[in-house]
């Protein structure tokens, strides 16, 4: 037994939907609305007052939808949920749509509900035949932690909002293993009534319109969602690069290890159990974290930095594959291998060119012959073996430099490092490259950057496009790399979050007060906050000075806002020792429970927040400083 009503929106600006209004659950229910004004993007807020009209008590899940027409949908919720999701190909198994599909055990199917904390914007969209609609909420209301849902039947496609969240049709915790669905509940007094809020808006038929729309909506959350830095920028590198220095690097034989625990005493061994006794050449370890290493002891004059920095650099240079390009990972226990592929022998075109990208930028700071060596090698490499359309390749095998896959967009790293090394036939071969792989950007589905997600479309993918379309814009000065640099940086952020997630009281997140706004959710199979985005803060700021719009700018600073909290700046500090900075941030139920945080200090953790650091200290006199 449900009850169920239609609200009509006067404004056919809103392109004359209709909103469906249901109390799931015994009833009576009474539902009275009120629309706010219409605002630039064409959104409009609808109050909804519902009352429990019954004799009993009675539990109730107030569900707000809305169709459009659709043959073949395209979904929206930001951070969370893209298109169809998971490509078919991809081998990472998470939530993937496909129209008529009900196998749940195999996270497949034409129907899915979430929880909002999942989701950067706790709001769903969907582009139909013609056009779509859109619809948006607080993550919490008086009902509980609101519910993100949509599905596609006989030709329609429906977007709700569900107050409070029900979780189908079944629950993902970050693993292949699916979880049996979940629901908050509500029940519901006699004569009980609660005010509940949203927002719903059109869409033109363009599936970039969520641009203007995700904007409008961060401006309005901003009062409501304050960071507050636990340090100043220059304090805060200073923590980083100690937390490389002091935990990360290893002289021998000349590494920054990927993780180090917090517990130094945990299983004995002064950690050593649980420290991975591994080194990537670029990504979660290696040169681009050595390099900024190395940029931040020649600022401040500690020639131990540089030193040591130069040391990681240098180790891995002198170890080139045998097919010229670097290896992927270094392994104390077997030396130099393959990067992490289920592809025997595969390296990970990702790694290599973020590597040979910060070797290109350490080389302006210092140069070295060999160092030189190995990024002529490997963009050498790399220049042989692009197609002709322009595509670089994913996976590349170590000894005889074969494609072993040209899947995805993970090439787009290299076209950041074609662009920056200046040779015309380097710049050449960018171009070719950056229009391969603007269908991505123009799709709206980028996907393939991180070597542990497959073909998962991610954050990491947005942060590769920016960093390729800035690269090509600086060097040539032609529009259409600027216009390509703001879609994907629009892309890029709808994954950072726009709100401060609510926590319990007692969860670690919960009691330091941790601000989730400026945050990125690393991606839909990846359900975690990080900090990855860092990465391209330079490049934010300089989109922005290009268009001569602030708000890129504005968001890159959101972010070394956010990941300023949180730094334990003593020894004791937030049970860890200073410099040691997390990967993880549970903002959500998703690997471990919400408000949790991983107690695992990661080298590109403090790597990444150095580097945002070194970059904008560059831009921005210390006395001047934000």
């Amino acid at each position: 037994m449900s009850t169920r009503v239609v609200v009509t929106d006067p404004d056919t600006g809103i392109g004359g939907g209709e909103l469906v209004v249901e109390v799931l659950g015994a009833g009576p229910y009474s539902v009275e609305w009120e629309w706010g004004g219409r605002l630039a993007t064409g959104r409009r807020e609808l109050r909804l007052r519902v009352r429990h009209d019954g004799a009993r008590p009675s539990a109730g899940t107030v569900r707000v939808s809305r169709s459009v027409p659709a043959a073949d949908p395209w979904w929206l919720i930001p951070g969370l949920f893209y298109g169809e999701n998971r490509p078919a190909a991809c081998a990472r198994v998470f939530p993937r749509f496909e129209t008529g599909a009900d196998r749940p055990q195999e996270m497949v199917s034409g129907r899915w509900g979430f929880r909002a904390d999942r989701a950067a914007t706790p709001a769903v969209l969907v582009w139909g035949d013609t056009g779509g609609a859109g619809l948006i909420a607080d993550e919490e209301s008086p009902l509980g932690t609101t519910g993100l849902a949509f599905e596609h039947d006989a030709g329609r496609a429906t977007i709700a909002l569900l107050f409070p969240y029900r979780e189908y049709p079944v629950t993902y915790y970050g693993s292949a293993l699916a979880l049996p669905p979940s629901e908050a509940a509500h029940v519901w007094q006699p004569g009980e009534s609660h005010v509940l809020t949203l927002a719903t808006f059109p869409l033109p038929a363009d599936r970039h319109a969520y641009a203007p729309v995700l904007r409008e909506d961060r401006d309005l959350r901003l009062a409501a969602a304050p960071v507050e830095p636990w340090q100043d920028v220059a304090t805060a590198a200073d923590i980083a690069a100690e937390g490389l220095y002091r935990w990360h690097y290893d002289p021998d034989p000349g590494v920054l290890l990927e993780t180090v625990g917090f517990d130094r005493e945990v299983s004995g061994g002064d950690g050593e159990r649980v420290d991975r006794q591994a080194m990537h050449v670029g990504w979660v370890s290696g040169i681009p974290w050595a390099a900024a290493l190395l940029e931040h002891g020649l600022r401040t004059d500690r020639p131990e930095h540089v030193a040591a920095a130069e040391r990681v650099i240098d180790f891995i240079c002198a170890n080139l594959s045998p097919s010229g390009t670097f290896w992927g990972t270094w392994y104390r226990s077997s030396g130099w291998s393959q990067s992490w592929s289920h592809v025997k022998d595969a390296l990970h075109a990702r790694t290599l060119g973020e590597a040979t990208l910060f070797l290109l930028r350490a080389l302006r700071h210092r140069p070295n012959p060999a160092w030189e060596a190995a990024a002529r090698s490997n963009i050498g490499a790399m220049l042989a073996r692009q197609r002709p359309d322009g595509n670089l390749g994913a996976l590349h095998h170590a000894a005889t430099g074969e494609v072993l896959s040209w899947s995805g967009a993970s090439g787009l790293t290299w076209v950041a490092a074609l662009a920056e090394q200046g040779d015309p036939a380097c710049l050449r071969a960018a171009e070719r490259a950056g229009e391969y792989y603007a269908s991505f950007v123009h799709d709206e589905f980028l996907y393939g950057a991180p070597e542990d997600v497959d073909l998962a479309p991610t954050s990491e993918d947005g942060y590769a496009a920016v960093l390729a379309y800035m690269a090509l814009h600086r060097r040539t000065g032609e529009e259409r790399w600027l216009d390509l640099a703001r879609r994907a940086a629009d892309w890029t952020l709808t994954f950072r979050y726009t709100y401060n997630v609510r926590f319990g009281p007692r969860t670690p997140l919960g009691v330091y007060g941790f601000a989730t706004r400026g945050a990125d959710q690393a991606s839909p199979s990846n359900q975690h906050l990080h900090a990855y985005g860092l990465v391209c803060t330079a490049e934010l700021i300089e989109l922005s000075e290009a268009l001569g719009d602030p708000y890129y700018a504005e968001r890159a600073q959101e972010t070394l806002a956010c990941f300023r909290q949180f730094l334990p700046a003593a020894d004791g500090d937030l049970n860890a020792y200073r410099g040691m900075i997390t990967e993880r941030y549970y903002q959500t139920d998703c690997f471990q429970p919400k408000g949790m945080y991983l107690t695992l200090s990661h080298a590109w953790s403090a790597g990444v927040l150095l580097l945002a650091c070194e970059q904008v200290l560059a831009r921005v006199p210390l006395a001047a400083e934000p």
